[in-house]
């Protein structure tokens, strides 16, 4: 199909037909509006608030479909409560798609995540849908498979009242790496690279006699030739001839945005990729994706798109839930409230994460002493046995693209399922390696790159690298080292090697004495990291795996705290700056981070103090770097 960009203001066209494309992506389970880690409603996320708008926009335009782009089936105690505790049947549909059903959605496709809890639980969450599922590039290597592309015959109405069929074609895409993300899947799934699966099923799409193709891309929008293809490959698709209409997704962004970066075939104030449409509609069902289309048939038969208009448009506190979605998923909303209320054991000091950038987290301690006490359990008796053993985490909750109110924060008192959630809540399971003094060197210049280059006598230098997310920030405890400020990044936010010779880590040791290259230790961490094709899994492809026994990070946090009742992690710091004269750094956390600011100021050593709020909502925070 042949493309044409409109005008920036929309004007419809009553010759020509009008088709509106609506799409969610990456809902990770927010079907209702509540955040179960507050354990509280929420006015920011939640499907059947934004089935409101749905709905608006429906009425305005009946020539519609309603499209997801994946992952939607895990992200909060709903998700994991319906998988792990409560399963789905027949008669109890999973009740994302119970709402999704409510919906009337056309298509859909699937997202890494949708694979988290295994490939035959979500086989039956498919099969309760009143709607079909494609994609194109992961392929079960048993039993029944996905479809690689849909063809939706659908007649549209003109502006004169005339109905015309139309082929509209939908092919799905999901990032091949989500094999290498959930090992368990290894034997069960095979991943394709996205552009060649394309190119290899577009022409059987284009030979079913698809008018029109739209993409549903549960990947990030990157460069025309991405050098992460597996997670930026939008705008490469949308430079194939044969798709018309780009649905992106995976990264929780929203595009087309004034706070997108234009680049090279990227344009986020007009919404196009490779002169296409394209939109990306957030997360948790904070945005609709609504792409307007004017079709007009050429005397040869064929459709083309004479106009477009393209945008992400928020839900806001407007948007009330819609009553049919929220019915649908009311039963097992209250069954998971009364399930993560259980109570597990109490922690002497309250556990947040509004200052894990600078070092003080005591919540992400407590997830590393319970790593250690398992992998010491499971490996004693063994060869390994004695071998010191060192944890790797990273804070899930840290701010960033989440807001000012993704952080954690788990009062003093009594801890509950729903507290461990909020310390951490991805499916991982906890493993361990052999690695070395010189590894562990590099796998913190790795984390070490999140903070930006500061310069010695200026003042107010932000500190973190936005495009940097904190689950990717490694801190690994029963190390002490420093972090030279001064010194470029060795690596950028994807994980690319930018600068070879620059190093960040200084006086690296272990209890005291000083970490030699050749330092042999067994190191605590997760699935998720020993990824071939994650940020740190290169450093470490081809060490030994000492542990790996199916123990999910979070099971293994409940029965630690469970082991001990009481738990009360130390907040001294493992890291900190190198003093850099005359400088000050900008920290931006939750605003909720002030009732902590007095105690946290004094222990951190940086002298912190308030200074101001960023109009998003959240707190600046001024470090002394000088004082180190």
């Amino acid at each position: 199909m042949t493309t044409a960009a409109g005008p920036q203001g929309w004007v419809s066209d009553t010759t020509t037909l009008a088709l509106r494309i609506m799409a969610t992506t990456d809902t990770h389970m927010h079907v209702l509006p509540y955040n179960y880690l507050a354990d509280k409603p929420s006015d920011r996320i939640g499907l059947a608030r934004t089935a409101s708008l749905i709905e608006a926009r429906r009425a305005e335009q009946p020539n519609s479909l309603l499209l997801d782009n994946g992952d939607f089936l895990q992200g909060n105690s709903l998700g994991e409560y319906i998988a792990e505790v409560r399963g789905v049947s027949s008669r109890s549909p999973h009740p994302a798609i119970a709402a999704m059903n409510a919906l009337g959605y056309d298509a859909a496709t699937l997202g890494n995540h949708d694979f988290n809890f295994g490939l035959s639980f979500l086989r039956r969450v498919l099969g309760a849908a009143h709607f079909p599922f494609t994609v194109a590039n992961l392929m079960p290597t048993a039993g029944p498979g996905f479809a690689p592309w849909l063809l939706l015959q659908r007649d549209l109405r003109d502006a004169r009242g005339l109905l015309h069929p139309i082929r509209i074609g939908v092919v799905g895409f999901a990032p091949p790496q989500t094999v290498d993300w959930d090992r368990h899947l290894m034997g069960e799934l095979d991943g394709e690279d996205i552009v060649a699966s394309a190119k290899r099923v577009l022409p059987q799409l284009k030979a079913a006699g698809a008018d029109l193709i739209i993409a549903l891309s549960h990947n990030g929008i990157g460069p025309v030739h991405p050098i992460h293809p597996g997670d930026q490959a939008s705008t490469a698709l949308a430079a194939l001839p044969e798709i018309d209409v780009v649905i992106a997704g995976h990264t929780h962004e929203v595009f087309p945005s004034a706070a997108f970066a234009r680049a090279p075939g990227v344009d986020p104030a007009r919404g196009t990729l490779m002169g296409k449409p394209a939109v990306m509609a957030g997360f948790g069902g904070s945005h609709l994706g609504v792409v307007d289309l004017d079709l007009q048939c050429g005397t040869d038969g064929k459709w083309s798109i004479t106009n477009f208009k393209v945008a992400a448009e928020p839900v806001d506190r407007k948007h009330q839930p819609v009553k049919r979605v929220y019915s649908a998923t009311l039963a097992p909303h209250r069954e998971t409230l009364r399930h993560i209320r259980r109570r597990v054991g109490r922690t002497e000091a309250p556990l947040t994460s509004y200052f894990s950038l600078i070092g003080q987290d005591p919540g992400l301690r407590l997830v590393a002493m319970a790593q250690r006490w398992h992998v010491r359990r499971m490996l004693r008796g063994t060869e390994w046995d004695g071998l010191p053993i060192l944890s790797a985490v990273a804070p899930f909750r840290a701010g960033g693209r989440g807001g000012p109110d993704c952080y954690t924060d788990v009062p003093a008192g009594i801890l509950t399922l729903r507290s461990l959630a909020d310390l951490y809540f991805y499916p991982n399971r906890v493993c361990a390696i052999e690695t070395y003094g010189a590894q562990l060197r590099g796998w913190l210049e790795r984390s070490a790159s999140i903070f930006r280059q500061v310069e010695p006598g200026q003042t107010d230098q932000p500190l973190i690298e936005p495009d940097f997310p904190s689950y990717n920030f490694d801190v690994i405890d029963g190390l002490g080292w420093q972090i030279d400020l001064t010194s470029p990044r060795r690596y950028s936010p994807t994980g690319r090697l930018i600068n070879p010779e620059a190093s960040r880590i200084r006086d690296l040791t272990h209890h005291g004495r000083k970490v030699g290259d050749d330092d042999k230790f067994l190191l605590a961490t997760n699935s998720y990291r020993l990824a071939t094709c994650g940020l740190f899994g290169p450093l470490v492809g081809g060490n030994r795996v000492v542990l790996d026994d199916e123990s999910l990070t979070r099971d293994v946090l409940r029965r630690y705290v469970r082991r001990r009742r009481r738990v009360r992690p130390s907040d001294v710091r493992p890291w900190g700056f190198v003093p850099v004269e005359g400088a000050s750094a900008i920290l931006e956390t939750g605003p909720s981070a002030m009732r902590y600011l007095e105690r946290t100021g004094d222990d951190s050593g940086y002298g912190l103090e308030c200074a101001g709020k960023t109009e998003d909502g959240f707190i600046r925070i001024r470090l002394n770097l000088s004082r180190g």
